[in-house]
């Protein structure tokens, strides 16, 4: 048996699990990111967290292939090195060489979502086709392109970034310094923004300001609140374009929506998929397969796996 080691890096936890060549979880765990601490800090505990696993799996050290891991950043998988990853403070951060010297075994590097899209086209939601678009909606938009079992990194590895499509340059300013990207509007932050700015506008709705959440909003949209079900539809037809426009360029067999706002179902898919027949070319929309993703958390930690079992 061959097994690998996937680590998901993020702001608050460090998701691993020993994955097997089937793509099947052996074992998993999650410890606090503890990012104050520091880079040195965080790569220990990515270490340790690594040896627990192998311990807890019950598997012989031979049979670890290695180890993957997602980094929210930023990244140069030449070099081993995460560039900037803004939400634990790192910049220029050597990553694969101190573990690779601690752990003694290969180690592979990818940005987290793609490693999520890669999870997804293996075992998850995209398996079986051969070209996969996988996005994920949450504070952000985050994509990952997978072609025959491959993350697609572009020429310095940025390809995916399909939260950075700008599709009204006059629109909400975007924290990578543009206006109107698709994740201002269609991401669960762009979804509350919405949301706030009509309510503070005065239009009549069961929302409150309060601790106002996208969750709350597909919600009201269920409720028939009509404010909710504009926000809702905004938001939706933004994506469905956004993803027109992709596919237009990829021409995917299947698209697969992670994140927390999938957790909508129909009330966000139905507009998107919409939206998206509206936009794209005919060929292109009537060949590509909208679906919600499968694997959940666990999609960042299967795809480091395979990353480590078949880089």
């Amino acid at each position: 048996m061959r097994v690998a080691v996937g680590i998901d890096l993020g702001g608050t936890f460090i998701k691993g699990a020993v994955i097997d060549e089937e793509g099947r979880l052996l074992v998993k765990e999650e410890v606090p990111t503890e990012a104050g601490n520091g880079a040195d800090s965080i790569l220990r505990r990515i270490e340790q967290l690594t040896r627990r696993l192998i311990v807890a799996s019950d598997v012989r050290a031979n049979e670890v292939v290695g180890l993957g891991i997602g980094i929210p950043g930023f990244i140069d998988s030449s070099r081993g090195v995460a560039e900037e990853v803004i939400n634990i403070g790192w910049r220029d951060v050597p990553v694969i060489a101190p573990l690779r010297s601690w752990l003694q075994m290969p180690v592979f590097m990818e940005n987290d979502a793609n490693l999520a899209a890669l999870g997804e086209a293996w075992v998850g939601a995209g398996r079986g086709y051969r070209t996969a678009l996988c996005i994920t909606l949450g504070t952000g938009v985050g994509g990952g392109i997978i072609i025959d079992g491959k993350v697609l990194q572009g020429a310095s590895h940025m390809a995916g970034e399909i939260g950075h499509l700008v599709l009204d340059p006059l629109g909400a300013p975007c924290n990578c310094g543009h206006f109107g990207c698709l994740e201002t509007v269609s991401s669960a932050t762009g979804v509350v923004r919405l949301a706030r700015e009509r309510i503070e506008k005065g239009e009549q709705t069961q929302l409150t300001l309060q601790q106002l959440t996208a969750a709350d909003v597909f919600a009201a949209a269920e409720r028939h609140d009509l404010l909710a079900q504009a926000v809702v539809q905004e938001a939706a037809q933004t994506l469905g374009r956004g993803l027109a426009i992709a596919a237009n360029l990829i021409n995917p067999d299947v698209i697969v929506i992670g994140g927390g706002m999938a957790r909508a179902g129909e009330t966000l898919f139905k507009p998107v998929r919409e939206a998206f027949s509206a936009y794209a070319l005919r060929r292109v929309a009537s060949a590509t397969t909208l679906v919600p993703a499968l694997l959940g958390n666990d999609a960042g930690v299967v795809g480091a796996g395979k990353l480590a079992l078949y880089p």
